[in-house]
């Protein structure tokens, strides 16, 4: 029975509210963005200590003559050595991975304080003279809190207190210089009188806050898909973007994948009818699809703003072209063993009158699943076509204004306009074999060159084209898949499946693919 998909409108309760953004006022990709501007700002910090450091040295050195004492080191170089090494604590302790952004933005509040207290030791610490004018300012530490403000967001409240005290640095600097007799600047009431603008800029930071707690509850609220709420950015793909997500009644984590107003030109009216109509049947034939190494479709829907979202499952792997640009060709055994999961999947999608039409390295996921390794998942469905011709209907790329395929793995008849059956999709696994065994695509050029070439230019060998031997037959039925007529091709993908299957060659399975990804980093899975 046909998996029937249903996405209701969930609304936001105060419950819902208050467990999303209660706990959380900012979106994870923008609390680890938020991060790293504070990693640079640590780095830049030490940078600069080090340069005022060695700059007033020089100086000192060619105000004196070169009088040895420019070497002398003073108060100034500690409270400078305090600086940058405290800077450089906070930048490699960002540094490392997994680090809470919530948490390293609290940091970054005590790292605003001890910076602004050095900074008010090094304005109040040489001697003063008495008559020195007592007069209102503005001074550096103001500065840094506003600075922090903007590229630490954190809740008003927190802002407020870690604001006020790092202003509070100066008058206690001030007091400091009083106690030890560098500074007799009069009443103790001076020290506010002095230093009540940078108090105001507290105010300031404060109000800077609370605007990005407010675009940051927008933001976590805009990326609510049905019952999904979207995480951090994991992916772009040629239509859209791929988000981490997790369903708000159940936990459960997948991705979604956004097709934005502007990538249909439908944003309303009866083009964007006709969009819709036909993003919701291309959804209801990939939900259709059972096969195990086909990526299972949860939900579909349209938001108000007319996005049109698939919810997939979460993968734990990355794709294959991924996997090339960072490990390398891929042995024959391997892809043979990645090559028949693909047929897999394309013998269900095509025994179901379906056409894929862009498979490709960035659409063929590995990874693991469960206790297997090298499991494969053939992702976005969403340039699916029917060959039954019973609509007349283009599909979701088409109503786009794209053309659709991939230049590099595009079948010589999806780029003249002719039919297109399931053959193309075997033309384009072929390409994807030729890639994962030479690490280059079957032609380079620009898109207009590949294409020409798809239509006309026989392919360079693989082992040719690359310099390696191959199992025997391997090559051969590699390049009869990218014959260029359809009739010269394997005609089903059940076919090439047992064509690769028949090859000899030493097997690649469980063991060896566990083995494999126990090298992987963890950084490197997406």
């Amino acid at each position: 029975m046909p998996k029937k998909l249903v996405v209701p409108p969930v609304p936001t309760t105060p419950a819902d509210t208050g467990s999303t953004l209660g706990r959380r006022t900012l979106p994870d990709d923008v609390l680890r963005e938020a991060s790293r501007r504070l990693e640079i700002t640590a780095l830049l910090s030490a940078a600069i200590w080090v340069f005022a450091t060695v700059a007033d040295h020089l100086a000192m050195r060619a105000i004196t003559h070169g009088d040895p004492q420019w070497l002398r080191l003073d108060m100034d170089d500690v409270i400078a050595t305090t600086s940058i090494a405290a800077s450089l604590a906070i930048y490699a302790y960002i540094r490392k991975a997994n680090r809470s952004p919530e948490f390293v933005l609290n940091l970054g509040l005590v790292y605003m304080v001890v910076m602004a207290f050095d900074v008010a030791l090094l304005i109040h610490w040489d001697p003063i003279p008495s008559d020195f004018p007592i007069f209102p300012m503005i001074t550096w530490v103001g500065a840094i809190v506003l600075m922090f403000a903007a590229i630490v967001p954190n809740t008003p409240g927190k802002t407020l207190v870690a604001s006020f005290i790092a202003v509070s640095m100066t008058p206690l600097s001030m007091l400091v210089a009083k106690a030890r007799g560098t500074w007799d600047f009069g009443p103790t009431s001076n020290v506010l009188v002095m230093h009540y603008p940078d108090y105001l800029l507290v105010i300031i930071a404060v109000v800077i806050s609370h605007v990005f707690t407010r675009l940051g509850q927008k933001v976590a609220k805009a990326r609510e898909m049905g019952s999904y709420q979207l995480g951090e950015l994991i992916g772009r793909g040629g239509m859209g973007e791929v988000y981490q997500a997790t369903h708000r009644m159940l936990a459960r984590p997948a991705a979604i994948k956004l097709i934005r107003p502007e990538m249909i030109k439908a944003a309303a009216g009866e083009a964007g009818q006709i969009a819709v109509t036909r993003f919701r049947r291309e959804a209801q034939a990939a939900a259709n699809l059972r096969s195990p190494h086909t990526v299972e479709l949860y939900d579909f829907g349209v938001t108000d703003d007319h996005t049109l979202y698939f919810v997939m499952e979460l993968l734990d792997g990355m794709d294959l072209e991924t996997l090339v640009r960072r490990y390398g060709r891929v042995p024959a055994n391997r892809v043979i063993h990645i090559l028949r999961q693909v047929c897999e999947s394309l013998e269900e999608a095509h025994a179901s009158g379906l056409v894929h039409r862009d498979i490709k390295p960035a659409n063929i996921h590995v990874g693991r699943l469960g206790r297997r390794h090298d499991f494969v998942k053939v992702l976005d469905f969403g340039l699916v076509k029917s060959v039954a011709g019973a609509t007349g209907e283009d599909s979701l790329a088409t109503a786009a204004g794209l053309t659709p395929g991939t230049p590099s793995y595009m079948a010589p008849e999806m780029a003249s306009g002719t039919g297109v059956d399931g053959r193309a999709d075997i033309y384009a696994l072929g390409c994807v074999a030729y890639y994962l065994m030479t690490g280059k695509t079957v032609f380079e050029g620009n898109a207009l060159q590949v294409i020409s070439k798809h239509l006309g230019t026989a392919p360079v060998p693989p082992t040719q084209r690359a310099g390696i031997s191959l199992p025997p037959g391997l090559e051969s039925l590699v390049l009869a898949c990218l014959a260029k007529d359809p009739d010269a091709r394997p005609r089903t993908a059940e076919e090439l499946a047992d064509k690769l299957a028949a090859i000899h060659v030493e097997p690649w399975g469980e063991a060896e693919a566990a083995h494999w990804w126990q090298t992987v980093p963890r950084h490197d899975v997406a």
